[in-house]
């Protein structure tokens, strides 16, 4: 698929698409898929994450590594890849999209994405996201024991960027676009 037909499509398509290449979804129901992405989705543009003591480091080589910006818990750290972060926004300029993606928003977007994964890291917070989510595991009578949804986190914390920056679409485009781009200049 072309960048240019995946700006037609809905973001929720994006979400369902993210969640169908994630191992362990490969034959899983797209309904199902579906459902997930919109659970999901919600629930990121519904987070409130207070703000928390978490560094933030600038460094290059996420091209290399496929990554915009990166959380790890211990210690609390964002890295942030500018090279990935400077060609994102060329692609945004490439492609037309300044007006959904205003310019400096794809680092502020990854920086609320990474805050978002950092709320999302709580364990009450977790276990929301799980109710939320609905993937059962076990149940015992009425009792139930929710599963953790591969590849959720990722929508959810798009959801959050996506509300918390005012952006036009997900960055889910963005991210998928990128890859895209990024994957077909490695070949030539």
């Amino acid at each position: 698929m072309s960048v240019a037909d995946m700006s037609c499509d809905p973001d929720v398509d994006l979400a369902v698409r993210l969640l169908g290449g994630t191992p362990t979804h490969e034959g899983r129901d797209p309904a199902l898929l579906r459902q997930w992405a919109l659970a999901a989705t919600e629930f990121g543009r519904r987070m409130t994450p207070r703000a928390e003591a978490v560094r933030i480091v600038e460094r290059d080589g996420g091209l290399d590594a496929g990554l915009l910006a990166r959380y790890r818990s211990r210690p609390p750290v964002v890295e942030v890849y500018t090279d990935t972060v400077e060609r994102a926004e060329r692609l945004v300029a490439e492609r037309g999209w300044r007006h959904w993606f205003p310019e400096g928003s794809v680092r502020a977007a990854a920086l609320a994405h990474e805050r978002a994964h950092v709320w999302l890291h709580h364990a009450e917070v977790r276990a929301e996201f799980k109710r939320t989510l609905g993937h059962t595991a076990l149940r015992f009578g009425r009792r139930r024991l929710y599963a953790y949804v591969a590849g959720a986190d990722e929508v959810a914390a798009h959801a959050y960027a996506h509300a918390a920056c005012g952006l036009g679409r997900s960055p889910l485009l963005l991210t998928e676009a990128l890859a895209a781009a990024v994957s077909c200049e490695s070949e030539n």
